[in-house]
């Protein structure tokens, strides 16, 4: 039997750019590439129109058909990983196995179960760095402890670019320096080394129990003015003034060194949002409590009022808050919500409801197409006042003022709020100013509660 290695696709579905498998293609012996669907986290989508997996699905469609034209296929299961990669040892003689690692709690434990698995077996397993630049111990403070305020965080990533440079070949075909840790890896250099079988068949969504989803996925493509104007239009949902590339981030359809660099040449501001998902991967990688807790122990003691039916309103998009309404709408119809609108519709469910952050955290990891677990702990803590770079939570947004000052015209409300101005649009939930002063005053119990508990 012929020894292979295996590169195992993850959140990284694309042949250009992709770190590990760079490394298994230069390798010396043929490889299988393999994606599994795992049934641990499919079995938890409640929607099985869920627009994720028909992206992945049709992601999947077309690099087999990149594979194919290169004389190889893609191999793809779907079950419960642990199982699959028995079968694997059992059907083929592997040598080694390579993937790009994740980050996330569970991504983590799998890793480490296949590891184990493998070791007994006698294969080796590979991973690399690839959807984030910088991973937890590579920015450090000087006592080698972790930031956990992003802009010195931020100042000491730039700064960590500048160690080490290197010559590279721009699309003008001059000669130019970039950070080694912007540095591409040419794949396609060794797109022989995949092992030349014959066509293989993709489980379709209807075997997995799903179905196809008629959300539609923003374009990978960004025009080079959008991100040179992104300081200037970013924060008005009306227009397309931000790339709406999450999705891609999140899956591995681009590559985010290739984006860091034009980033880093064409506008500081974009280059912070990418600076901003190493920020909360790393936040999750050295403080894992962050997952289903406050990053800030003391915020444990507010007191939510949870309640259900203000919590079905927010979802709905029926609060009477036209820029709240629009967004959650948005998302409702789109799985996509404008970033700026974002912090105003997570601000309006905890300091004007009241409602437990966990509640829209978990209501936005059903609906985003871009959900990433550190970005979205991350945001949604910021929003309640209990995570890093936290808003104090005598800070709360005023949905009125933030219309005002970005859907000044109300292009975006009316959008998606058609009967915005009639009898059908429902008046407001709770009243701005008494809503703000009973989180003021629930925050400030809950702090006193905290400090009282945490001295005694």
């Amino acid at each position: 039997m012929q020894t292979i290695n295996i590169f195992w696709f993850r959140r990284d579905l694309r042949l250009q750019d992709n770190a590990a498998l760079y490394h298994a293609l230069k390798s010396g012996k043929p490889i299988l590439p393999l994606f599994i669907f795992d049934r641990a986290i499919l079995d938890k989508l409640e929607d099985k129109k869920d627009a994720r997996v028909h992206f992945i699905h049709q992601t999947l469609q077309e690099l087999n058909e990149e594979l194919q034209a290169l004389g190889s296929s893609l191999l793809v299961k779907c079950g419960t990983v642990q199982e699959i990669w028995k079968e694997l040892l059992s059907t083929y003689s592997i040598n080694a196995v390579y993937a790009n690692r994740d980050y996330e709690p569970y991504a983590k434990k799998r890793d480490l179960s296949i590891q184990t698995l493998l070791e007994t077996n006698k294969t080796a397993f590979h991973t690399y760095k690839d959807h984030i630049i910088f991973e937890k111990e590579e920015v450090l403070k000087k006592d080698g402890t972790p930031y956990t305020v992003f802009t010195p965080y931020s100042r000491k990533w730039k700064e960590k670019l500048t160690t080490k440079m290197v010559m590279i070949e721009n699309e003008d075909g001059n000669k130019e320096a970039i950070s080694y840790y912007f540095q591409s890896y040419p794949s396609e250099k060794y797109f022989s080394s995949f092992q030349q079988i014959g066509k293989t068949t993709i489980p379709t969504l209807q075997e997995m129990g799903f179905e196809e989803s008629r959300i539609l996925i923003p374009s990978k493509i960004v025009t080079r003015a959008l991100i040179k104007s992104y300081d200037k239009t970013r924060n008005f949902p009306a227009i397309k003034g931000t790339s709406q590339l999450g999705i891609h981030f999140r899956f591995g359809t681009i590559s985010i060194r290739e984006k860091a660099r034009h980033a880093q040449q064409l506008n500081v501001t974009y280059l912070n949002e990418l600076i901003w998902r190493d920020f909360y991967s790393m936040i999750l990688q050295s403080f894992p409590h962050v997952v289903g807790n406050a990053f800030r122990e003391k915020y444990e003691y507010v007191e939510w009022r949870n309640n259900t039916e203000d919590f079905e309103k927010w979802c709905a998009g029926q609060t009477g808050y036209p820029i709240v309404d629009a967004g959650m709408r948005e998302l409702n119809a789109t799985g996509y919500m404008h970033n700026r609108v974002r912090m105003i519709v997570a601000s309006f469910l905890t300091k004007h409801l009241l409602i437990d952050w966990r509640w829209g955290e978990a209501y936005f990891a059903k609906k985003l197409l871009d959900f990433d677990l550190a970005s979205n702990s991350g945001g949604w803590q910021w929003a309640a006042g209990c995570g890093t770079d936290a808003a104090p939570y005598f800070r709360i947004f005023n949905p009125y003022s933030q219309q005002q000052k970005f859907d000044k015209e109300f292009t975006y409300i009316k959008k998606w709020i058609p009967e915005y101005g009639t009898s059908n649009y429902p008046e407001p939930i709770v009243d701005h100013k008494i809503a703000r002063e009973r989180c003021l005053a629930a925050y400030k119990t809950g702090l006193a509660k905290a400090e009282e508990m945490m001295v005694g």
